[in-house]
């Protein structure tokens, strides 16, 4: 089974600053040697955004170009939608593009590998799988 990769484990994975960070990268590079990585456009812009130097801009690029987009379509985007009412509704705030990578998630029967807090709280309301 493939797992969604969320932008922040990427982060870790490519900093390596501390221990934590070496044990899910670690994890990342398990999932990368058993193809079972799964990314979305929206995480791959989040990781490219703000990178200044455009050497490390290409690099990172050329990088994560071994990993295909996942082709999301009118009704993860209506999902998405509706999984942020929800949440708000239950006074849980969060990014458009969590809410993509849960609706992405859900609607492909995947995990989504996150070190992110929030994705507690929306498991909590709507039904999404974790990956530990």
């Amino acid at each position: 089974m493939n797992v969604l990769v969320d932008t922040c484990i990427w982060s870790l994975s490519l900093r390596r600053n501390n221990q934590k960070d070496i044990r899910e990268a670690g994890i990342l590079k398990e999932l990368i040697m058993d193809s079972r990585v799964s990314i979305i456009g929206a995480v791959r812009q989040e990781l490219l955004s703000g990178i200044s130097l455009p050497g490390h801009f290409n690099k990172l690029k050329d990088y994560l170009r071994a990993f295909p987009n996942i082709t999301v379509n009118e009704a993860d985007y209506e999902c998405a939608a509706e999984y942020y009412n929800v949440c708000r509704k239950k006074g849980i705030q969060g990014s458009n593009t969590d809410f993509l990578i849960c609706s992405v998630a859900m609607n492909r029967n995947m995990p989504i590998f996150t070190v992110d807090k929030d994705f507690i709280q929306f498991k909590k309301h709507i039904p999404i799988l974790l990956y530990h």
